[in-house]
């Protein structure tokens, strides 16, 4: 038996797209309907991605618009959980730089969370490596950074609303810390949150984490079991991450979400967010 593929909308948002890349895009995906949509959303309906398609990327990106092909008919009802990295995808910080700074360490720790975020290392030995230059570190700048310096990414109160009004569970997979997840869980209504305990002694930093570090295949095994505790298909689960600690878990979803993501993220990923907040990923399902 011939497995049929679904059809496909393309959806166009952030700001105004140009006649003359509307009608090469039309052209170029041979789509059969341009839907308007506000704000500043446009949905091109049976649209087929082809290589006249990705030609056409660099113009469109030029223009600061993110694209998507999505299943036509796609509801954000038809999905049960989304999971969240936390450090620069929830939040616009990365917690341990902003925590290094404190250190006076902040340069050096920045270089090793870029080359892990890249790949370039395995997570788990630079999460040591950049521990370990804080250790001695007053405990108290845990609330400072939370207090003076952790800000949402733009959209979030807005997307985790509507999947919320949607049905759906939340959840924080991070390799971050428990002292901020938990306090995002609270504060925003997440269902779940797992991440990593700072070892504190006497007031201060030890350098270590308490227990086994939740790197990428910790991630992915979390995002699995609450799948399968919720009793939901892979294709009923959203990821959304930024950096190649996200992958795993991201592979494990049904739609994958690479938001502001480094360029190897966004490559393996379903749907790229460059330029919009977190709430523009509401403008690819239907209503």
């Amino acid at each position: 038996m011939i497995s049929q593929v679904p059809s496909m909308n393309l959806i166009i948002q952030g700001g105004a797209l140009p006649t003359f890349l509307l009608d090469r895009i039309l052209s170029a995906t041979g789509a059969t309907a341009v839907e308007p949509l506000p704000p500043r959303v446009v949905r091109l309906r049976e649209a087929r991605r082809t290589a006249e398609f990705d030609a056409l990327i660099p113009l469109i990106e030029a223009e600061r618009l993110d694209w998507a092909f999505v299943e036509a008919g796609r509801k954000l009802s038809d999905f049960g959980l989304i999971c969240f990295d936390m450090d620069s995808t929830l939040i616009t910080i990365e917690c341990i730089d902003e925590l290094a700074d404190f250190a006076g360490k902040k340069r050096e720790v920045s270089e090793v969370t870029e080359a892990a975020m890249r790949g370039e290392i395995d997570y788990r030995e630079s999460l040591r490596r950049r521990l370990a230059l804080m250790a001695g570190l007053d405990a108290r700048v845990l609330a400072r950074v939370f207090g003076e310096r952790l800000l949402l990414s733009d959209g979030a109160r807005e997307l985790l609303e509507g999947v919320q009004n949607a049905g759906m569970r939340t959840a924080i997979l991070s390799g971050g810390f428990t002292y901020f997840t938990e306090r995002l869980r609270i504060e925003l209504g997440f269902d779940f949150a797992t991440s990593n305990e700072l070892e504190i002694s006497g007031g201060k930093l030890t350098g270590r984490v308490v227990g086994d570090i939740v790197d990428a295949a910790a991630k992915a095994h979390h995002l699995g079991r609450l799948r399968d505790e919720l009793g939901l298909r892979r294709d009923q689960v959203i990821a959304v991450g930024d950096g190649a600690n996200d992958l795993l878990m991201m592979a494990e979803s049904g739609l994958s979400v690479a938001f502001h993501a480094k360029p190897a993220t966004r490559a393996k990923a379903d749907v790229a967010i460059n330029f919009g907040g977190l709430d523009a990923l509401l403008n690819l399902f239907e209503r």
